[in-house]
């Protein structure tokens, strides 16, 4: 009888493990198409904004530029205070307030009819999104298992690839046959879907905790800013790559449409979250994210190469230049979820918010000095150096990671 007992109790046991180790849930599922569909509806207009402002509001280059770099600036600002914000109060609430005014801000395009309320806007829209992305991948975290964490954050990142890959390309389909309020309806229609989606994510309830005094280490992760710092060195050439490589490919003479560029990068991406995930939830974190590092440093050495050797095969560097973003999207897309689990793993669970918005925080920043830098170092001598100068940064992220980031983690990491 008492054989029996063991047996019936260690098998109840085992079957709560598998339960407990469950990914795939309706929550799950709602929050993966509630990503989708936000990030649908973000790409959908991206392609766009220059050629309205351009033939609505008759902006100039310089204009656009300022005025679309106010959206990230907006979504900078907020993301120290949105990780304080959901480690303070219920996130589900916030994550849904600020996916609503996200949301609704497209239709607030279709009614700007002066360029100081389209501005406006825009601000508004970039608060909303640095809030809402950070809030998603908070929400991720709470509802998945941690056995299983950096797999769940891969397939949530995968929704991020796959709007990329399909958005931009609607986007100009549509602004070749449809006029502009047009687009912004198919953006209103695709998130407002992801809102309801979004609603459906039933979330555990927030774990009370002893309220902690304001200090600087409720906005920013004190444990993470070495990796922040090696996470920024990294993101600085991804900036410079997704702003001016169609213009290094027109100087050095690459024919074919640049957009397969990022459409490369992209399936790169998706692939790499399909396993990168689960070599993370199997605990080789800073392994995996060194394995990212060396390809990553090899593609941006690779690309700065790519003028000199359009100059001895110009057939050979055309496939080179459309295999480079291929790697590329291997190496971020196998780091993207180990960094974000690596910040995860140094905070305790009452600080999942503010260890995702330093991780985005950190992110967000190197691909703003990214735009400046390499606009400034390409004016001033070519795009060559600035790739070059790119690829040694990941070279001193790579060993700055090694040497500092890597025993830091392992000597305070809490799970």
């Amino acid at each position: 009888m008492e054989r029996n007992n063991k047996k019936n109790d260690s098998a109840a046991n085992s079957q709560l493990s598998t339960v407990n180790s469950q990914l795939i849930t309706p929550g799950y599922c709602f929050i993966l198409a509630a990503n989708f569909l936000l990030f649908f509806a973000f790409y959908l207009i991206l392609p766009i904004l220059p050629f309205y402002l351009t033939e609505v509001f008759n902006a100039n280059n310089a204009a656009i530029g300022l005025i679309l770099s106010s959206y990230t600036i907006a979504a900078l600002c907020i993301r120290p205070f949105s990780g304080f914000l959901l480690d303070t109060f219920s996130r589900k609430p916030l994550y849904l307030i600020a996916y609503f005014v996200f949301v609704a801000i497209f239709a607030g395009y279709m009614l700007a009819g002066i360029l100081s309320l389209f501005i406006m806007f825009r601000v508004v829209h970039g608060l909303a999104f640095g809030m809402v992305t950070v809030a998603g991948n908070t929400l991720v975290i709470d509802i998945t298992p941690s056995s299983r964490r950096g797999e769940a954050i891969g397939y949530y990142g995968l929704m991020n690839n796959t709007a990329m890959s399909f958005g931009p390309m609607v986007g100009l389909f549509l602004h070749d046959v449809c006029p502009f309020e047009t687009i912004f309806l198919c953006s209103l229609i695709s998130g407002s879907l992801g809102f309801i989606m979004a609603c459906l994510v039933k979330t555990p309830p927030k774990q009370q905790v002893e309220r902690e005094p304001i200090s600087l280490d409720r906005f920013i992760l004190l444990k993470g800013i070495p990796a922040g710092i090696s996470l920024l060195l990294l993101s600085i050439p991804y900036g410079m790559t997704t702003t001016y490589v169609a213009i290094y490919a027109k100087e050095i003479g690459i024919s074919l449409n640049t957009g397969l560029f990022f459409t490369f990068m992209a399936v790169g991406m998706a692939v790499s979250r399909l396993f990168s995930g689960k070599q993370v939830d199997k605990g080789r974190i800073t392994e995996i994210i060194s394995l990212g590092f060396y390809l990553v440093c090899s593609c941006f050495f690779l690309l700065a190469a790519c003028g000199k050797l359009m100059q001895v095969n110009a057939q050979f560097t055309t496939v080179l230049f459309f295999i480079i973003p291929l790697l590329l999207g291997l190496g971020f897309g196998t780091m993207f979820p180990a960094f974000n689990s690596l910040f995860v793993n140094l905070a305790p669970h009452n600080k999942r918010g503010t260890a995702t918005s330093t991780y985005l925080t950190s992110w967000d920043v190197g691909i703003g000095i990214g735009l400046t830098l390499g606009g400034y170092i390409a004016q001033h001598i070519s795009f060559d150096v600035t790739y070059l100068f790119g690829a040694c940064l990941t070279v001193v992220s790579a060993v700055f990671f090694r040497v500092k980031v890597t025993p830091h983690f392992k000597k305070y990491k809490l799970r």
